[in-house]
């Protein structure tokens, strides 16, 4: 009774944001939809030819392929961040979670040039190898996918940290000292407590990262090479150079429907949760 009571407040609450958000998305969305279906030959024309074309294809895979592993190495990483800030006294915490939000209060365009500089054949990076062994060292590290992954990762990793965060800090003290007291070893207390317990913010930071990843444009196209465009560089790519907005508008349809196959299922998953 009282979940249903909380249920009805917080929608009563939320409505007002919920409809200015629909206000806003929705006119783009339903002219992105409309023009999709406005083919030469036919209302489905635009989705038939992107799906035949080789170029489509390969970009979708290069996608899939990108999110799914800057996903992981994000998950990773923003998990070894949010298990050390779990473990800090609260006012260390709020100082270092500071920290960890500070990449967003820089642009991502900027932090992208940044990484060029970083990263480039006579970056930071690379002079200080050649300076450290003598020779002259050119590692390829940026405009391929190294410097693709590097990029994501920087952008995706505080927003793994944020929702694995709170699953760690959720779980209650008196389970370690439980394991502790029956014999366990901090490894075991880490894979058969903390790991178990933290399901919920990884899976919560894992799907969102996913999705972000899913339509990342500004970090494929400055620190990715050719080879490593994705969708988002495809629809700028039938946008501004073909001007062919049916196949551009067609590919952001298919792009969105994607995102929400995974959007969906974690909405559902975490409404059960409340």
């Amino acid at each position: 009774m009282n979940r249903s009571i909380d249920l009805k407040v917080q929608s009563l609450f939320m409505s007002p944001a919920a409809l200015v958000a629909a206000g806003i998305i929705l006119p783009p969305l339903c002219y992105v939809l409309i023009t999709s279906f406005q083919g030469d030959t036919g209302p489905l024309s635009a989705y038939k030819l992107i799906v035949e074309s080789s170029l489509f294809r390969q970009t979708l895979a290069t996608t899939l392929g990108v999110a799914s592993i800057s996903s992981v190495l994000s998950l990773i990483l923003g998990y070894i961040v949010a298990l050390h800030l779990a473990r800090q006294h609260p006012n260390r915490r709020t100082v270092l979670m500071v920290l960890i939000l500070l990449p967003f209060w820089t642009s991502i365009l900027v932090k992208c040039f940044a990484f060029t500089i970083i990263l480039g054949r006579h970056g930071i990076i690379n002079n200080l190898l050649s300076w450290a062994s003598g020779f002259d060292v050119q590692l390829p590290l940026v405009l391929n996918r190294v410097g693709l992954f590097v990029g994501m990762t920087n952008f995706l990793v505080p927003l793994v940290v944020l929702p694995v965060l709170a699953s760690l800090l959720a779980i209650d003290s008196t389970l370690y000292r439980a394991a502790s007291v029956m014999g366990a070893k901090p490894a075991r207390m880490f894979w058969t407590v903390t790991v178990p317990l933290s399901v919920p913010g990884v899976v919560a930071g894992l799907l969102s990262v996913f999705v972000m990843s899913l339509g990342a444009f500004v970090i494929p196209a400055l620190l990715g090479g050719p080879q490593d465009q994705m969708l988002s560089n495809l629809v700028d790519f039938y946008n501004r150079q073909v001007l062919d907005w049916p196949k551009a508008s067609a590919i952001s349809v298919i792009l969105l429907a994607l995102a929400s196959i995974f959007i969906v299922p974690m909405a559902l998953w975490r409404r059960r949760k409340i």
